[in-house]
């Protein structure tokens, strides 16, 4: 059987959401799995989706959630209060609480190993995107973790034979889009469709080479498999 490459989206805590969608995904020992960042905060069970994510084959890539988790919370375990305060209230309570207020090293040394990014060579996969005005080897966390307008602005690819997929931004914040809906610009793709949000609770899967996008509701655990086309949209921006 040939191999698959699945992303997957913003996953904001919803560990039973992710299970859910893992078995309708069904990936077998041999297909790789990557999250696009931003595995913590907002939903009930961080903790559990970490400790499940290091201990499996999966890979993972930084978000700016856990950007905001590691200036907050050193690996000795140290708090910037400043840091904190602002991380805490952006869905790090709930974290927090998680883990009993007890972060273990192991979890915060498997957070700050995440990369930025990943070349797959068809695929370049990132958490918010890329500055459009700056060459590659200038940017970094910053553009990498966090970037949005500009990226999603840009008028073409930023790479000639690359498509981006991101998460980061929810895609029913763009005009026009409808909750559960993906959203393609030119060279990228954003699957981030908002699992912990009241207005959609969606959390979705992309297969790359096949173009299939899979997807559970967080609220009401219904599943859909779909062909990319037939729920993707191009937003005027």
């Amino acid at each position: 059987m040939e191999q698959r490459r699945i992303c997957i989206g913003d996953v904001h805590g919803h560990y039973d959401t992710l299970m859910a969608l893992l078995n309708f995904v069904a990936p077998n020992q041999d297909d790789r799995v990557y999250f696009l960042g931003d595995l913590i905060d907002r939903g009930p069970k961080s903790a559990e989706i970490i400790e499940f994510v290091r201990t499996s084959s999966y890979q993972a890539l930084m978000g700016n959630h856990e950007m905001m988790m590691l200036e907050a919370i050193a690996a000795d375990g140290s708090v910037d209060e400043d840091t904190f305060v602002a991380w805490y209230h952006s869905g790090g309570a709930n974290t927090l609480q998680s883990y009993n207020h007890k972060i273990p090293y192991e979890h915060l040394l498997w957070l700050r190993d995440r990369p930025t990014h990943l070349d797959l060579g068809d695929v370049w996969l990132v958490h918010a995107g890329v500055d459009p005005y700056l060459p590659i080897d200038e940017q970094g966390a910053d553009q990498f973790c966090w970037v949005r307008g500009e990226f999603h602005s840009m008028p073409q690819p930023y790479f000639a034979n690359k498509l981006v997929i991101v998460g980061h931004t929810i895609t029913f914040t763009f005009p026009g889009v409808e909750p559960g809906q993906v959203v393609q610009g030119p060279g990228w793709l954003d699957i981030d469709t908002g699992v912990y949000h009241a207005k959609s609770g969606w959390l979705t899967a992309f297969d790359i080479d096949r173009r299939e996008v899979f997807q559970v509701n967080s609220h009401t655990e219904q599943q859909r498999h779909l062909p990319l086309e037939a729920i993707a949209v191009t937003p005027f921006l």
